[in-house]
This record gives structure tokens, C-alpha cells and sequence, in this order.
């Protein structure tokens, strides 16, 4: 891999997924074979994908069963499903790509999409394959309790469990909202090379929501966990602390004032300040944003663009991370990608297309919201290295400034790396002190500048495991990320200047 580091993640806290490979071909069929799918309708659906000439053909089969159930004040106000199945077919000429999809997998539809998408081309008929293979792939979410056995009866207690724990916690919490959502799937996906890649995704998510009263003043903030997990992810544990930090980010802001005006720095705080890196700076190193000339990283490559402690990296391998992948979706091995190495940008993140472009193997990047998407590159599990500084010695390198600590509500031009963030929760830095609490804070600012102003990183890395989602071109996707601390030298804060109400 370009640019890979020899940092290993265990120094740190993370760990790599199981890299357990099996062969997944014959489970992949049977699976999609309970819906009619198997190698006569790849075949059929080829010879009509390059019908016209096509350089290439990819089939991807999707079955996803989701579930929401929601609680407000200890009673249920929403519980649903959602089923989706289908088969995307991308067909490519060129620099030139048909896409077509359909909901229903009877032959004579899968065809009529092959047809379709093969529209891009013209010319003669390209070979379609004889013959289908699977390649091992790795297992980085073994699931132990499956939610095809998990009802609404054993997801109960873990709401009440919360909504219980915020009310006793606190006289002033008014009103708690949990919500609790899972889903489980397959994707197959089948090129016209005869390649063929299986794999079963698990997804959870958690979240709580706090409203707390004091003397007229109301306040309400929250907190949520996720994973590629099953129902072995709900800990007592890990609810207990999921509540309590609800509790706490919420009661916080009672105290926080609105932080000063003008030029500071300010520290970026560990772990979901990584939401500012994946926003203003990761978003510029996807490929197709370079081979457009979009993004103001086009012509960076193998050049400094940040101080040498700076090393970001996109990876897919972390053990049951929310951004993690076993295979993407075009059916490439999810890998651990460095993209910034000691300053220096050293890749991009390519699916198929870039990567053809830039004449380099992809990078497992190729993502897909559903088969009713062509995939994009986009990012996985994204987060910045530690560095060789402790947290509390960069506090007090800062005489007067900003600690960020949790965000909200962002904006991002994606190819300036122009954005504008608010500091949900946070602390004025005073003679390298944290002392007063703010909330509610707008900073401003370019992204690559941003990067290049980071003059000291943390050796403390934490890795969010929030329910984060990243979108793109009408695309949402699941993503993690993370970060140590770091000092940014001097970032746009739209506060109060001292004088003002």
C-alpha cells in the first residue's frame, strides 16, 4: 500500500479486525439464492451489461432488514421496519458510466436494468463470463448474538435501563429520548471479470437525549453509540456510561457562557474532534474530487502539507468500528490506507475509477449508500496518529484561547476545504488553564490551513464510537473517526468581543 506507516495501532488502542479470511462464494449464493439469484442470472445479465461494448460490468445484490424503536419518557412512540432488496448494475465505457437498478429480481427485470445501463456504450459485444470465483475475504465484525433472534421484548429493558438511569440521575432532567436502531444484511457483488464477493454487515446504534430545567433556563444535549455488532453490544457498562455522558454534556451547559471574538488558538479536543479532520480535510483527499481538479489537494501528491507529527490515515480494518469494512462495494478488501504520512500526502482514497485514473491498485474506498447508488469514494474509519505531545502540556502551551471538545451543525466547501463549525460544548483556555465553560461557539475556517497551523499533536488518541454519518453527492454512508489532541494555532472564533452583551 502507498504510503503505509509501520505504527502499529495496538500502540494506541486500536485494534485491527480478525483477520480470519475465509471463502465466502458458496454462502454468498445460497443466501441470494432464497431470491432467485444464481450464476445463470450473473450470466444472462452479463451478456446484456456488454451487449454494446462495454469495458466492464459489475452486478451488486443488496438485503438489508432494519429495525428503529424509540422511547420518550419511559413510553414507546415509535417502533418500525424496513426491508430493502435489489440489484445495482454498472456498466463502463471509457470515462463514461450507465447505471441502472431494480427492486425485483425475476430475470426478466435484472435483464431489462442490464440492458439498460449497457446504453453508455457503443460498439461490439464484449465477452461475458463463464465462470464466477470468490476471493477469501477477512471477518473485522463477527457478530455473537444475531438480530434475526433479537425481538422487541430483549430491546426493552436496554431503553428503560436508560431512561430509568437519566431521570434518578438528576432533579432537573425534564425529559429523555432513546433511540435504538439495527440492521442486518448482505451485499454480493459480481464483476464481469467473473470476480464475486460476499459479506454480511451488522450495524447498532444508540442514542439518548437529555432536556434539563433550571430556574426557566431549559438545555438539551445528548450522546449515541454504534457498531458493527450484534446484540453482545449492549453492556451494562457500556449503557451506564452512554447515559452518563448524556447526563453530563447536558448539565454542562448551564454553566457555559458564549466564548470571546477574534483570532485564537485552539485545541481540538480527543477523540470526536476528529468530525473537524474528517469535514474539512478528509472529504479533499477522495480521489474523485482530485481527478476533477476540485479539491485543493489536485496537485499535492508525495508534498508537505502539514508539520512532520501530522499522520492521517483512512482505515477499514478496525475490529467492528462503525466505518469498517470486510470488502467494499465493488468488492476490494477493505484496507488501512495513510494518507498523510509525517506531513507528506501519499495517496488518495480511490475506488475503481480513480484509481484506474491514477494508474494505482484501489484502496477499498468504493462506497455505496444502497443498490440504488453507484459507489464513490468515500471514507471509512478516518483519524489522525498520535503525536509525541502530552495533552496537558499542549493546554498550557496556550496563554489565552479556545478548548474545543464536542461539535454541532457543520458546513464544509468541499473543494476549498472552506468551512464553519459550532463548539457544542468547550472551555476558554486562561494562562494554560481550562477555566471557564463556553457552548454554543462558531469557529471558521479553511481546512488545509487548519492543518498546516497544527503545531502540536497529543500522544492521548481516542477513537469515537458515535453513530456517525458521512454524506456525499445525496449518498449517506456509515463512518467512524478519532483523533489525540492537537493546538491549532490560530482559527477564526465568531464569539463576543469583550464590551458586548
Amino acid at each position: 500500500m502507498t504510503g503505509e506507516s509501520r505504527i502499529g495501532l495496538t500502540d494506541f488502542g486500536l485494534a485491527a479486525g480478525d483477520e480470519v479470511f475465509s471463502d465466502q462464494g458458496e454462502e454468498g449464493l445460497a443466501y441470494f439464492g432464497r431470491f432467485g439469484v444464481d450464476e445463470g442470472l450473473f450470466r444472462g445479465a452479463f451478456e446484456k451489461a456488454l451487449s454494446r461494448g462495454a469495458d466492464w460490468a459489475e452486478l451488486f445484490f443488496e438485503h438489508r432488514v432494519g429495525h428503529t424503536l424509540g422511547l420518550e419518557d419511559g413510553s414507546v412512540n415509535r417502533a418500525y421496519s424496513s426491508v430493502s432488496l435489489g440489484v445495482g448494475i454498472r456498466v463502463i465505457r471509457g470515462d463514461q458510466t450507465g447505471y441502472a437498478y431494480t427492486e425485483d429480481l425475476t430475470r426478466s427485470s435484472v435483464l431489462e436494468a442490464a440492458a439498460t445501463a449497457a446504453v453508455v456504450a457503443e460498439g461490439a459485444a464484449s465477452d461475458a463470463p463463464v465462470t464466477f470465483n470468490a476471493a477469501p475475504s477477512p471477518n473485522r465484525y463477527p457478530v455473537q448474538i444475531g438480530w434475526d433472534s433479537v425481538g422487541v421484548t430483549e430491546k426493552m429493558p436496554v431503553l428503560q435501563r436508560v431512561n430509568e438511569r437519566a431521570f434518578a440521575a438528576d432533579p432537573s432532567i425534564v425529559k429523555v429520548q432513546v433511540g435504538f436502531a439495527n440492521s442486518s444484511g448482505a451485499m454480493l457483488v459480481v464483476d464481469s471479470t467473473g470476480r464475486l464477493q460476499f459479506d454480511r454487515q451488522p450495524m447498532t446504534r444508540i442514542s439518548v437525549n437529555c432536556t434539563a430545567e433550571r430556574d426557566g433556563q431549559r438545555e438539551s444535549n445528548g450522546y449515541n453509540t454504534a457498531g458493527r455488532q450484534g446484540f453482545e453490544f449492549y453492556s451494562n457498562d457500556r449503557v451506564d456510561t452512554l447515559t452518563d455522558e448524556a447526563i453530563k454534556r447536558t448539565l454542562f451547559l448551564f454553566d457555559a457562557g458564549t466564548a470571546p471574538a477574534g483570532s485564537l488558538p485552539v485545541v481540538l479536543a480527543a477523540g470526536s474532534s476528529g468530525i473537524l479532520l474528517h469535514e474539512a480535510i478528509g472529504h479533499g483527499m477522495e480521489a474523485d474530487f482530485n481527478r476533477k481538479n476540485i479539491s485543493v489537494y489536485s496537485d499535492k501528491l508525495n508534498k508537505v502539507i502539514a508539520p512532520k507529527d501530522v499522520t492521517i490515515v483512512d482505515d477499514g480494518t478496525q475490529h467492528s468500528a462503525r466505518g469498517s469494512i470486510n470488502v467494499d462495494d465493488e468488492g476490494n478488501t477493505g484496507q488501512r490506507t495513510v494518507l498523510v504520512e509525517n506531513g507528506v500526502l501519499r495517496t488518495y482514497m480511490h475506488d475503481r475509477i480513480s484509481a484506474k485514473h491514477y494508474g494505482v491498485e484501489p484502496t477499498g474506498n468504493g462506497r455505496r449508500q444502497s443498490f440504488r447508488h453507484a459507489p464513490l469514494p468515500r471514507m471509512r474509519n478516518t483519524y489522525m496518529m498520535p503525536g509525541p505531545r502530552d495533552p496537558e502540556e499542549i493546554i498550557a502551551s496556550v496563554d489565552r484561547g479556545i478548548y474545543a471538545e464536542t461539535f454541532t451543525n457543520g458546513q464544509v466547501m468541499i473543494g476549498a476545504g472552506d468551512f464553519t463549525f459550532y463548539i457544542k460544548t468547550g472551555y476558554l483556555i486562561e494562562n494554560g488553564k481550562l477555566t471557564r465553560p463556553i457552548k454554543d461557539t462558531n469557529i471558521i475556517g479553511n481546512g488545509p490551513e487548519v492543518l498546516e497551523r497544527t503545531d502540536m499533536v497529543g500522544n492521548d488518541f481516542r477513537f469515537d464510537e458515535g453513530g456517525w454519518v458521512c454524506g456525499k453527492d445525496g449518498q449517506s454512508v456509515p463512518v467512524s473517526l478519532g483523533m489525540p489532541t492537537v493546538r491549532v494555532s490560530s482559527v477564526t472564533v465568531g464569539g463576543v468581543n469583550e464590551g458586548q452583551p
